[in-house]
C-alpha cells in the first residue's frame, strides 16, 4: 500500500490507509519503546564493523551505533566480530539514530544518578584533579570522588597521570541528594577484562599460533599472557627442541614469544581451564629434515650436552642430538667412564656412523673423527723394528707397550725372561719408556707382538755371527782336506 499518495481514495480507503499507519506505529512503538529510551541498558548484536563506527542490531526497527573507540581493547585492536553480542546503554535518539555507548555522559540529575547508581549503569567523567586519597571528577556537572585503589585492577603510583582524561566509571556510594558521589574504574575494568577474556577464549583452538608475553616463570615452565586475563603455561619440555635445564636459561618475565596451543583443558563449570601451549613446536621440528642435511661419514662439531656411563649425548644444531658411545670415543686410550674424558658443555668432533630419523636416534664417533692411527700401520712399522715404547700397563700375560697414541703391542709374559734384566724391566712402571723389538704385525686383529731388543741369545748370536767370517765345513769336507794333505 502506498500511504505517500491519498488522491483518488475514497473515504473507505483511506480509514483502512489510517488504521494501517496507526497499527504499524502502535507495533514500532511497542517494539523499539523501551530501546528508544536514554538510559536503557540492552543486549545488541553487532551487524557490521566501519571505520570509526560499530553498527548493532537493537531489536527494534533503526540500527544503533556505536564509536568504534570505544570498544577497542588496550592494544587499539577489536577484540570483536561479526555476530558477537554486547550490553551498551542508549545515551541519544535524535533524527531516526540510536547512538549507544558502555556509559552516560552530559548533564543529568538527580534522578539520572540515581538510575545509574541503582542499575549499574557506567558514566562518563572528566578527572579534574588529585586530591587525597585519589582523585576528582566531575560528571553530570557534579563533583565526584575516585580512591586511588578503585583507579585500576593494579595500584596506581602516579595518580596524576589521569588527569584532563575523560573515563568511564561506576557510582558505588551515592548520598545527600547527589552531594555524596564515590566512583570505581576498577570494577568496569575488571568487567571489560572478563569481556575480553571470553571473547578472546571463543576464538581459541588448539594448533592456533600466537604471540604471547611471559608474565611468570616456575621450576617447571613459565605462564604466558595470551590476552588480558588469559593465561597458558609452557611446560620446560615444550620450550625448545634443544634440552632445557631451567626455564630461566630460555626466557624473562616480560619476554614476548611465539606459541602454540597444544591442548585446552574444560573447567569444573564448563568454562576453559587448562591451556597448554609450546614454543619448540611453533617452529619446524628440525628432526623433519636430518635425513636431507645429514649423512654416513658426515664430519661435524657439537656440543657435549649429557654425559652417562655409557657414552656421551652430543647435539650437533639445536634440537639435534645424537650419542656417541663409549666404544666409539677414542682409538688412543681405553675409556671405561664417559665421564673421564669429557664433560657436559666441551667442543666435541663427532662423525655420524648411523641416522634413524624416525626414532630420533644419530650414532656418533669421537674416535673416527679424529682418525683411525691403524690405519697405514706397516708404513710405519715392520717386523724385526727396533722402536721405543711407553710401559702402559702390566697384567699376569704380559706388559702392553703404547708405541704411538692409539697404537699399542704387547710383550708376552714368555718374552719377558728373555729381557738381559728381567728383574728391571719387572719394577718398570706405568709411563716409564722401554725399548722393544716389532715381532709381529696382525692388521686385522689390531695386534702387534713385541720382543726384548736387549736379548743375551739375540746378542750371542750376534757376536757369534760377527767373528765367523767363512761358513763352517762339514765333517766330510774336512776329511777330505786331510787326505788330500797326506798325498
Amino acid at each position: 500500500m502506498d500511504f505517500a499518495r491519498g488522491k483518488g481514495m475514497s473515504d473507505t480507503e483511506k480509514n483502512e490507509q489510517q488504521a494501517s499507519m496507526e497499527e504499524l506505529l502502535s507495533t514500532y512503538g511497542q517494539e523499539s519503546s523501551e530501546a528508544l529510551r536514554v538510559g536503557s541498558r540492552l543486549r545488541a548484536k553487532i551487524i557490521s564493523v566501519g571505520k570509526e563506527s560499530v553498527f548493532m542490531d537493537t531489536g527494534s526497527k533503526v540500527d544503533g551505533v556505536v564509536d568504534i573507540a570505544e570498544l577497542v581493547d588496550e592494544k587499539g585492536d577489536l577484540p570483536y566480530q561479526v555476530g558477537d553480542s554486547l550490553d551498551l546503554y542508549v545515551v541519544s535518539v535524535r533524527q531516526g539514530e540510536i547512538r549507544l555507548s558502555r556509559a552516560l555522559a552530559g548533564i543529568g540529575g538527580a534522578e539520572r544518578l540515581k538510575e545509574a547508581f541503582q542499575e549499574k549503569i557506567p558514566i562518563e567523567g572528566r578527572v579534574l584533579e588529585t586530591c587525597k586519597g585519589g582523585l576528582s571528577v566531575e560528571v553530570f556537572k557534579r563533583r565526584a570522588f575516585l580512591p586511588v585503589s578503585q583507579i585500576d585492577t593494579v595500584y596506581v603510583e602516579n595518580p596524576e597521570e589521569y588527569v584532563g582524561k575523560t573515563l568511564r566509571f561506576l557510582i558505588t556510594e551515592l548520598s545527600e541528594g547527589g552531594k555524596n558521589i564515590v566512583l570505581s574504574r576498577r570494577i568496569l575494568r575488571e568487567q571489560e577484562k572478563e569481556e575480553s577474556r571470553r571473547a578472546f577464549l571463543a576464538t581459541m583452538a588448539p594448533g592456533q599460533i600466537m604471540k604471547g608475553r611471559v608474565s611468570r616463570i616456575m621450576p617447571y615452565g613459565a605462564f604466558v599472557e595470551l590476552s588480558p586475563g588469559v593465561e597458558g603455561m609452557v611446560h620446560v619440555s615444550e620450550m625448545s627442541w634443544s634440552r632445557v635445564g631451567n626455564p630461566d636459561e630460555v626466557l624473562h618475565t616480560g619476554d614476548e614469544i611465539v606459541v602454540k596451543i597444544i591442548g585446552i583443558e574444560g573447567g569444573p563449570s564448563g568454562e576453559v581451564g587448562k591451556i597448554s601451549l609450546s614454543m619448540k613446536q611453533a617452529g619446524e621440528d628440525p628432526w623433519s629434515t636430518v635425513a636431507a642435511r645429514y649423512s654416513y661419514g658426515d664430519k661435524l662439531k657439537g656440543r657435549a650436552t649429557r654425559c652417562m656411563d655409557y657414552g656421551v649425548f652430543v647435539e650437533i644444531e639445536p634440537g639435534v642430538e645424537g650419542l656417541v658411545h663409549i666404544s666409539e670415543m677414542s682409538y688412543k686410550k681405553r675409556v671405561s667412564r664417559a665421564q673421564d674424558m669429557i664433560s657436559p658443555g666441551d667442543a666435541v668432533d663427532v662423525m655420524i656412523k648411523e641416522i634413524d630419523p624416525a626414532n630420533r636416534r644419530i650414532s656418533l664417533s669421537m674416535k673416527d673423527a679424529e682418525g683411525d692411527p691403524w690405519i697405514g700401520i706397516k708404513d710405519r712399522y715392520r717386523a724385526g723394528q727396533r722402536v721405543e715404547g711407553t710401559l702402559e700397563k702390566k697384567e699376569r700375560f704380559g706388559c702392553f707397550i703404547t708405541l704411538e697414541p692409539g697404537v699399542t703391542g704387547l710383550v708376552p709374559k714368555s718374552r719377558i725372561a728373555r729381557f738381559h734384566d728381567p728383574a728391571a724391566v719387572e719394577k718398570k712402571q706405568p709411563g716409564e719408556r722401554i725399548v722393544v723389538v716389532i715381532e709381529e704385525i696382525d692388521t686385522d686383529q689390531r695386534r702387534i707382538t713385541l720382543a726384548p731388543a736387549d736379548s743375551g741369545d739375540e746378542d750371542d748370536w750376534k757376536h757369534f755371527s760377527g767373528e765367523s767370517k767363512q761358513p763352517v765345513s762339514s765333517l766330510g769336507e774336512k776329511l777330505q782336506q786331510a787326505l788330500k794333505k797326506k798325498k
